[in-house]
């Protein structure tokens, strides 16, 4: 059984390693075989490159190791719904440093109290989860308050409509949008925003 410790921050501006220390050590308690994995993205997004690496690297009946819900995730609620199934179709261990319940997963063989501690954990990660992205929704709403109040208007980024028109053109001849994302050096995301538009 390998741990996988998960830290994240937002932005490159922050610590994302802050915590990685006292993971370690909780970490080092229970096992020895360790995994540190440390990630500067939102976690708004569903798809992180470390975190991805992670579930990718996990073999069933692996812990994944994070210091609080919100680290793990601040994403909407379908989304979530996914990253969850991720975890649980990998086999792995969700364990919380700040939620103790999670905790005792690490010591029990027990399938009846383990499964009384799984639905209750997933309960409280659910709840966590859900209180994580309003927190974040409610600072967005906060700081866009602040700037109408303070008379700031942003400008925006502008069209480029070269590249646009260039998407509509290799629509035309028939690429798909994964090709045509590659010829024009954009995300497929963009590919279908411009088509539809």
């Amino acid at each position: 059984m390998t741990i996988h410790i998960y830290v994240r921050a937002s932005t490159k501006d922050q610590d994302a390693e802050r915590a990685l220390d006292s993971l370690k050590e909780f970490a080092s308690i229970i096992q020895d075989d360790v995994k540190e994995y440390v990630e500067n993205e939102s976690g708004t997004k569903l798809d992180r490159p470390v975190l991805n690496k992670l579930l990718d690297e996990a073999e069933n009946g692996d812990t994944l190791l994070v210091e609080s819900v919100d680290r793990l995730s601040r994403l909407k609620q379908d989304e979530f719904e996914v990253l969850k199934g991720r975890i649980k179709d990998k086999g792995l261990k969700l364990v919380v440093a700040d939620l103790p319940t999670t905790h005792v997963l690490l010591n029990t063989d027990d399938m009846i109290t383990s499964s009384i501690l799984n639905l209750v954990n997933n309960m409280l990660i659910d709840l966590l989860a859900t209180m994580a992205r309003l927190d974040n929704e409610k600072r967005i709403e906060r700081i866009k308050q602040g700037l109408e109040r303070s008379g700031y208007k942003p400008k925006g980024k502008k069209a480029d409509t070269q590249k646009h028109d260039r998407i509509r053109e290799l629509n035309d001849k028939g690429l798909t949008r994964e090709e045509i994302a590659k010829a024009v050096e954009c995300g497929v995301a963009t590919v279908y925003r411009v088509l539809k538009g």
